[in-house]
């Protein structure tokens, strides 16, 4: 009966609530104005897209903490309201690498460089281009087979060295130096995303001209002096956290991503004309992130004194979750406190015209068919809820530590991920309406003042394994760098929990198909149909292990 009546308390508060929308209060033009304020600064030219670990996001984090001061939050991160994370940015050719020919230094990147997989070593020798003796480099020049499958579309040069690098080194092989005198093109190059394990010897490109001038008399011998040094290319990307303290015994998280896509280095832009624009992220992510600074503003002028609340807006979102994965991880309060999680993820283009709200992690508690109703035609939205806990938005990385999660999300347009998504196309008062109803679900639920049941659901892909017939069932560490897919969480009944998967394994083999990263793992989804069966080979611990799966 208690649970009834309050359901009629809050379902009026939204009655009233939408017929107040109609004309805004004093109080709601301000909010307007605020929201207005934040998402023009934050999508601004000068912050050049907000790519974690830029000087963009050091602009924003700098805007968004001296919000969170100026409304009274305390800082709650490692560093005053920063959370520091280090994100892995692939691999890099440090300074240390050299390569001497005939007592010639050549020039890095120019001249020649070592390939991503190479092994770290420094040599000294005089090998015999026409030989292949143990303990000295080997030369390896692609004429022939480029030549020989000029029309074969299947043919992948780099796999082809690759294959031959294992087998030059277990014949002794100290390096193997790869050039390439045909008219043919190549293409290899440096890919500082390539998480293929290193060798344990040196693989270094040469190019033509250099390969011209020493490499031209087969049955000559040259020196050799050379020096690998490949390393981890990093970045700092930085959470903000402010909380309030009403010393309650829980805690309420709300977060929202405030990190883009900056030029589109990484990849993720839908822009595909190779043109460098910035990428402003407007309602990606700076509408939630104006909605989380909006929220802790009329949270900590409320009466509410039940409750904590802690404000997290993350970075590294776009690159896979890498905020709210290290804060799940690296607590700056203790979890067990935490009663749920609202996530903001462009919240800013609520359509005028078909009002649809989706609310994400509906079955993540029993207690959320309480608060989001879709049934209230009073209402300002048409809600549209989806069950799942998962997503590829951070309140994933809650839901995996067990904690009731919700998710507010406009839908996608034809901006998202472009250059275009800009300031002037975000529904300011649509995202009033968004702010406000939010509120009013903090403020039904802290009324209630009780602990909410988790319940585990269904899994969403953070991935683009869609675009496959297959799926193993698993959700990728998208900030795991070693070698191979680890899995971040297994699906119940799926093909890798059937298998024996765990969570934390490492995936380095799919059928015949190495597997070195999240790419070649979908690459590797790709040549399999449902019903197939193939084995996977997977680490856990120091224990490699091989189990059959079928589709």
């Amino acid at each position: 009966m208690a649970a009834l009546r309050l359901s009629i308390i809050f379902i009026l508060s939204i009655s009233v609530f939408s017929v107040n929308a109609q004309k805004l209060k004093k109080a709601d033009k301000v909010i307007i104005a605020n929201l207005q304020k934040h998402i023009g600064y934050l999508a601004d030219d000068k912050l050049e897209g907000r790519r974690a670990g830029t000087n963009g996001e050091a602009l924003a984090m700098t805007y968004i903490s001296n919000q969170f001061s100026e409304i009274g939050l305390l800082p709650k991160g490692e560093k005053g309201f920063f959370q520091p994370f280090d994100i892995n940015d692939g691999k890099q050719v440090n300074e240390a690498t050299s390569l001497f020919i005939k007592g010639k230094e050549l020039k890095l990147n120019e001249d020649f460089f070592p390939l991503a997989y190479s092994g770290n070593a420094e040599l000294d020798a005089e090998p015999a281009l026409a030989l292949q003796e143990a303990d000295m480099p080997w030369f390896l020049n692609l004429k022939d087979v480029l030549e020989e499958n000029k029309d074969n579309p299947h043919f992948d040069v780099d796999d082809f060295v690759k294959t031959k690098v294992a087998q030059v080194q277990k014949k002794g092989a100290s390096a193997l130096i790869v050039y390439n005198t045909s008219g043919i093109e190549d293409k290899l190059q440096f890919n500082a995303k390539d998480r293929t394990e290193a060798v344990k010897i040196p693989v270094v490109y040469v190019a033509k001209e250099p390969a011209k001038k020493y490499f031209s008399d087969v049955s000559a011998t040259v020196s050799v002096k050379m020096k690998t040094d490949i390393g981890e290319k990093k970045r700092t990307g930085n959470n903000v956290i402010g909380y309030i303290n009403n010393n309650a015994a829980s805690t309420v998280i709300l977060g929202a991503h405030f990190d883009h896509l900056g030029y589109g280095e990484d990849g993720n832009s839908m822009l595909r004309t190779g043109e460098k624009l910035i990428h402003n992220g407007a309602d990606d992510n700076a509408s939630g992130t104006a909605a989380l600074i909006e929220l802790a503003r009329l949270l900590k002028n409320s009466k509410i004194r039940n409750t904590n609340f802690l404000f997290i807006a993350f970075s590294g979102e776009e690159l896979g979750l890498y905020g709210s994965k290290y804060f799940a991880d690296n607590p700056s309060i203790d979890l067990k406190s935490v009663n749920y999680m609202i996530n903001m993820d462009m919240v800013g283009r609520l359509n005028d015209s078909t009002h649809v709200l989706t609310v994400g992690g509906y079955g993540t508690s029993p207690e959320w068919a309480k608060y989001i109703r879709t049934d209230n035609k009073k209402s300002p939205f048409v809600i549209k809820v989806d069950s799942s806990g998962t997503g590829p938005s951070d309140h994933t990385s809650f839901y995996r530590k067990d904690i009731p999660v919700l998710f507010f999300f406009t839908g996608l347009h034809s901006d998202y991920h472009r250059p275009s998504d800009d300031a002037d196309r975000i529904n300011y008062n649509g995202e009033l309406q968004i702010v406000n109803y939010i509120n009013t679900i903090i403020t039904a639920l802290n009324k209630q003042n009780q602990k909410l049941a988790f319940t585990k659901t269904r899994e969403t892909q953070t991935g683009t394994s869609t675009r496959f017939s297959v799926t193993m069932g698993i959700m990728p560490d998208y900030t795991y760098p070693g070698t191979g897919v680890r899995c971040d969480g297994i699906s119940e009944g799926r093909p890798a929990q059937k298998a024996g998967l765990k969570t934390g394994d490492i995936i380095i083999q799919l059928g015949e198909y190495a597997v070195s990263s999240v790419e070649t793992y979908m690459q590797a989804l790709g040549k399999f149909k449902k019903g197939d069966k193939t084995k996977v080979k997977y680490k856990r611990g120091n224990e490699t292990a091989e189990a059959e799966v079928q589709f």
